[in-house]
């Protein structure tokens, strides 16, 4: 498991900046970034270095924070390999709630970050051939 922060945003100019600028000045690392967005608000997804720290400093700025347990799962960054994972919950009658990916520049290997609904979704996972990874392997990124 991973620990992401959903922080919420008006739509208005300039609030992702200081987002972004609130985690800077405080030396906490994005390594994952996923904003969705309706006509009156988005939804900032993150995971970052020092999820502790990132909370406080985002919420002492006056933003809306909360944190949740996502599943973070190193897949081949090949045609395919996503839909192998996704069939794989599937087939375990397992919803996801969403999902966003990323490459890691260093292995070249991808990172999908998943919200799931089922107590025993790394098990599943793992079962079906692919490396969950903890929340330490972000820290000191």
């Amino acid at each position: 498991m991973a620990q992401q922060l959903s922080v919420f945003l008006e739509n208005a100019p300039g609030r992702l900046n200081r987002l972004a600028n609130c985690l800077g000045e405080q030396e906490i690392n994005m390594h994952a970034l996923f904003v969705a967005d309706t006509s009156d608000f988005g939804v900032a997804r993150i995971i970052c270095d020092r999820t502790e720290d990132a909370v406080k400093a985002l919420r002492e700025e006056g933003f809306s924070v909360t944190t949740t347990d996502v599943v973070a799962v190193e897949i081949p960054d090949t045609p395919g390999a996503l839909g192998t994972l996704f069939t794989a919950i599937a087939d375990a009658g397992i919803d996801i709630s969403y999902s966003y990916c990323l490459v890691e520049p260093v292995t070249k290997k991808a990172v999908n970050f998943c919200r799931l609904k089922c107590p025993n979704a790394e098990e599943v996972i793992e079962a079906a051939g692919f490396r969950v990874l903890g929340d330490s392997v972000f820290h000191g990124m």
